[in-house]
């Protein structure tokens, strides 16, 4: 019973919503970048995370907004829940982020050149996730779990942002976004020995926010966007990655007059995950921008803890 367990969590923690936390979990972003979204585990095993992410320089809540020389500081505190899913006979998993950001800074408006200062807290934008294994990962109960060999895994995805989060239509930085996001996404994930290579493509989706800013509407195109990892698991089940994303689109429309904020964004980052047991891990992990055409490029570093329960364990 002890390896299974040992291999359930080697094996459960590559699908733990901890890796989604990696950009902040504060809304739908282009810029996330997050290993082992679809990797197995076994169902009916609860992920209980908290995490604390802290950023500096642009904002990573809009990276379209218009501002310039942003010098802003954000730290979260995140709170989420996951569980794996039987759906259909794939493996699944639904997904909840509730996150709580302080931000402070200042930014240059691009309209009027002024230096805004701002100094605020309040939660932030809430996400919802379903995803679906659709080849290569079975649903299985942990007995049978033991087991299973991964091999090429495909999957789907779909994340919504609700906006809950603190928004002031009188300001230009605000933590919430005042808007709706769907972000549908397919994802490949491919085991070869100890390595892992994964790709994903998404698109993320935006209403518009018919109160930017003294009532002026804001809409956003589309932005486009693909990860690419390469993930090493080392036989003591820590497992490390190196990340990269690239995304671009979502050029802005505010009361019928089109910004000039085409997003070309590249960024890079690092994920180190270490077992406590057979039901805690810590996660570490950290990102920077390597260019930006809005620039709008900041640095990110975060921990998180995460609790499994349930499926048997």
């Amino acid at each position: 019973m002890r390896r299974i367990l040992r291999r359930a969590y080697a094996i459960g923690t590559r699908s733990a919503l901890a890796c989604t936390l990696i950009a902040g979990a504060t809304t739908v972003r282009a810029q996330d970048i997050e290993p082992r979204a679809y990797s197995n585990a076994p169902i009916g095993v609860n992920f209980l995370i908290s995490g604390y992410v802290h950023t500096q320089g642009g904002l990573e809540f809009d990276a379209s907004l218009p501002v310039q020389d942003p010098n802003l500081s954000t730290s979260s505190a995140v709170l989420a829940y996951a569980r794996a899913l039987d759906l259909w006979g794939k493996s699944g998993k639904f997904d909840v982020i509730v996150p709580y950001t302080w931000l402070s800074g200042t930014a240059r408006a691009v309209s009027t050149g002024e230096t805004i200062e701002r100094e605020v807290n309040g939660l932030a934008d809430s996400r919802f996730r379903l995803s679906v294994n659709l080849y290569g990962a079975p649903a299985l109960a942990l007995p049978e779990f033991r087991d299973y060999q991964q091999d090429l895994i495909v999957g789907v995805s779909l994340q919504v942002s609700v906006p809950t989060g603190q928004y002031d239509p009188s300001k230009l930085v605000n933590i919430g976004t005042n808007r709706w996001s769907f972000k549908p996404e397919v994802g490949v994930s491919q085991a070869m020995g100890p390595w892992t290579l994964e790709f994903s493509a998404a698109v993320t989706l935006y209403t518009d926010n018919t109160d930017f800013l003294g009532g002026n509407t804001r809409s956003q195109d589309p932005v486009y966007s693909v990860r690419g990892h390469a993930i090493y698991s080392f036989p003591s089940a820590i497992w490390a990655s190196l990340d990269a994303t690239y995304f671009t689109g979502g050029r802005t429309t505010i009361s019928g007059a089109r910004s000039n904020d085409l997003q070309q964004n590249w960024r890079v980052g690092g994920t180190l995950a270490v077992p406590v047991d057979a039901r805690n891990s810590i996660k570490l992990y950290a990102s920077r921008g390597v260019s930006a055409r809005t620039g709008n490029n900041f640095d990110l570093a975060g921990i998180a803890w995460q609790y499994r329960w349930g499926g048997g364990l």
